[in-house]
């Protein structure tokens, strides 16, 4: 089994946010990797990765970084694969990384989620890869299908939930 999509984070620290792409790939049955890389204490192996990666089998990059954080936009500088950038709340509330990883040159475009929103990395890189893939495609819509039920679900049980002055 060889990895299509890489997950790479600045941190180890930054596990818990990004093990829900992970968690997403995992159950839509993507292969995947995972490694930690820092665009500013490793860049050397930043540039290998990224310049690699597609020869490697990689189609899409999902990058989370905290704090100054151009690791998305680093490894996007450096593929021509789309690139996924997840911003880590690690300060500022994570406004400081998600307006680096958003606010990037013409030419360099890195698809940003929100703050800590790694799920939806992993969807978004699902649905990426989806586009030449039937079974993935129908994957997505019954997932999707899925999340309605458990609306549904929770409106009939906040329908039984009494308050005098409810009414619905």
């Amino acid at each position: 089994m060889k990895a299509k999509v890489s997950i790479i984070m600045g941190s180890t620290s930054d596990l818990p946010v990004m093990e829900k792409a992970a968690k997403i790939l995992d159950e839509f049955k993507i292969p995947f990797e995972i490694n930690a890389l820092s665009a500013h204490r490793t860049p050397e192996e930043v540039e290998k990765f990224a310049k690699s990666a597609k020869e490697r089998g990689i189609e899409v990059i999902i990058a989370g970084a905290g704090m100054a954080a151009h690791l998305p936009g680093v490894i996007a500088a450096m593929t021509s694969l789309p690139v996924i950038g997840v911003p880590i709340n690690a300060s500022l509330d994570g406004m400081d990384s998600l307006l680096a990883i958003v606010q990037m040159p013409p030419g360099i475009p890195v698809a940003t989620v929100g703050i800590n929103g790694a799920q939806n990395a992993g969807i978004l890189a699902a649905q990426i890869m989806a586009n030449g893939n039937d079974k993935l495609k129908q994957t997505l819509i019954d997932y999707k299908e899925n999340l309605k039920t458990k609306i549904v679900k929770a409106n009939e049980e906040l329908a039984k939930i009494k308050f005098a002055y409810k009414t619905n």
